[in-house]
């Protein structure tokens, strides 16, 4: 809850104390005021060009009638409430944005850690329980894996389905494993899908089998996109 809300709330619940405290029309103006100067309503410039319209219109309205001070601290608990709603509305997709771009690669640019790390930091993950990193750390490790035996090229930014459609070509009998492991690694870095213990030993076992299978061709490693 922001400040701004949490004074509206106590002053609402000042019924409860001798002295209430309850904004007149320009502290509770200064107070939106304030509250939409916070960066979340800077997402979407056009939403936030209607609300405070409508915000003007509304405070424009209340000059004009004789409102009752409990009324006036209503008013602006309702209308915090909305602009928080409409906060919340907007900052999220642009999080789930930006979460998107940042998790959609298996292994970032500035990720230089060796499959045998990547494993290390997945088993640690486990132990404490925390499964969905152990999912996803366990992949990269696959992944990691795969590029040091060059089955697969060191490409930083390759996405999970790039990585499982190269080295499913390449490894054939686990082609559809990859795949499967792909789903679950996007599934858990966008937070479609929940992980826990069975997931993560299915990545083991996955693993273990792509570091014991054999590239089907000893050619140079296949690039994504290139024919």
């Amino acid at each position: 809850m922001t400040a701004v809300a949490a004074r509206t709330g106590a002053q609402l619940h000042g019924v409860s104390v001798e002295v209430p405290v309850v904004p007149d029309r320009e502290t509770a103006h200064g107070w939106l005021v304030e509250e939409l100067a916070r960066p979340e309503y800077a997402q979407d410039p056009s939403v936030l060009m209607r609300l405070l319209t409508w915000l003007a219109r509304i405070f424009d309205e209340i000059g004009t009638v004789d409102v009752s001070p409990w009324r006036l601290a209503v008013i602006v608990a309702v209308v915090l409430v909305v602009v928080v709603a409409i906060a919340l509305y907007v900052a999220g997709p642009a999080r789930l944005r930006r979460h998107a771009a940042t998790s959609s690669a298996v292994v970032h640019d500035d990720d230089t850690r060796t499959a045998a790390q990547m494993r290390a930091a997945a088993d640690a993950a486990a132990a404490r329980e925390d499964w969905p990193l152990a999912v996803i750390e366990r992949f990269r490790a696959v992944v990691r894996g795969l590029e040091e035996r060059v089955v697969l090229d060191e490409r930083p930014g390759r996405t999970a389905r790039e990585a499982a459609q190269t080295a499913g070509s390449r490894l054939p009998g686990l082609s559809t494993e990859l795949h499967d492991a792909a789903g679950r690694f996007d599934g858990v870095c966008y937070g479609h899908l929940p992980a826990g213990p069975a997931d993560d030993a299915a990545l083991r076992a996955l693993d273990d089998q792509v570091a014991a299978a054999r590239p089907t061709a000893a050619a140079p490693p296949v690039r994504e996109g290139v024919q």
